[in-house]
């Protein structure tokens, strides 16, 4: 496929440069294990709905329409990929994006590729 099909230039690296900055294979597993999770629709939208706000249980499955066993599930899965972090205040468990660039990235990207905007980016405008 040529460079102008895909919209990306190669880099012009050699078979050396290239194999000096591979991702090992742990690295790469990382990124799919991540990539998996946002693989299901709903875990997409809860991983994007944390990205904006902190959130109990409780409040987002009122808010993406979704059991609590359903959404502590999905909660559990993202969380074991390190793109949430919870913390606790009382008897409620709070979620929310992870500080990493990996879920900044991902935030990114499917803002991007929705074509969404942060709630707050609309207000301002």
């Amino acid at each position: 496929m040529k460079p102008e099909q895909t919209g990306h230039e190669p880099c012009g690296c050699s078979s050396d440069q290239l194999r000096e900055k591979l991702p090992s294979t742990g690295e790469i597993q990382s990124v799919a294990d991540a990539m998996r999770q946002l693989g299901d629709s709903s875990r997409l939208r809860i991983f994007w709905v944390l990205c904006h706000c902190e959130e109990c249980v409780m409040g987002l499955s009122a808010l993406v329409e979704m059991s609590s066993p359903a959404v502590s599930h999905h909660l559990r899965l993202l969380k074991s990929t390190g793109l949430i972090v919870s913390r606790r205040q009382g008897k409620e468990m709070y979620y929310r994006a992870a500080d990493t660039e990996a879920a900044r990235v991902l935030h990114h990207t499917i803002e991007q590729l929705a074509a969404l905007s942060c709630p707050g980016e609309e207000e301002e405008a």
